[in-house]
């Protein structure tokens, strides 16, 4: 398969069935993320042990992009440690934006790689980016996120 069918595929498939959809009650963390370009709106929430990602969770209004991007975000970042998890933020706005060579170089993202080619899509970047710059905002104790 072509990386442009999995691609397409592996986002129908998530924004269909998105994973760990809905906002934790016993949230230790939580941000709100907005593209006001676009309209994507969303919320990550999620629960902290020690360093670690115990849970995550978001909702809103998005996308398919935003809301793949989002669901296999939170299936991602849960078990790793905060600063896995940082790092996995790092390097997906830096494989989006075309600063990382997912081919060439090192890196943690496993199947997140299926969103390399947003880089080509220059008004697609910041939907797929939305779900990690909220994610990095919760971890920091922000309340939002902006794409802008």
């Amino acid at each position: 398969m072509d990386s442009r069918a999995l691609y397409q595929e592996m986002i129908l498939e998530h924004n269909k069935k998105p994973r760990n959809w809905g906002v934790l009650a016993d949230a230790t963390h939580k941000a709100e993320g907005l593209n006001p370009l676009c309209g994507d709106h969303i919320h990550v929430s999620l629960k902290l042990n020690g360093e670690q990602v115990e849970a995550v969770g978001f909702e809103g209004e998005a996308c398919a992009i935003c809301k793949a991007s989002a669901s296999m975000m939170t299936v991602a970042v849960k078990g790793k440690s905060l600063a896995d998890a940082e790092q996995m933020v790092q390097e997906f706005r830096d494989m989006t934006t075309g600063k990382l060579d997912t081919a060439a170089a090192p890196h943690h993202l496993g199947r997140l790689t299926v969103f390399a080619g947003v880089r080509d899509l220059p008004t697609r970047v910041k939907c797929a980016i939305l779900p990690w710059h909220t994610l990095h905002a919760a971890f920091a104790g922000s309340d939002t996120a902006s794409t802008e």
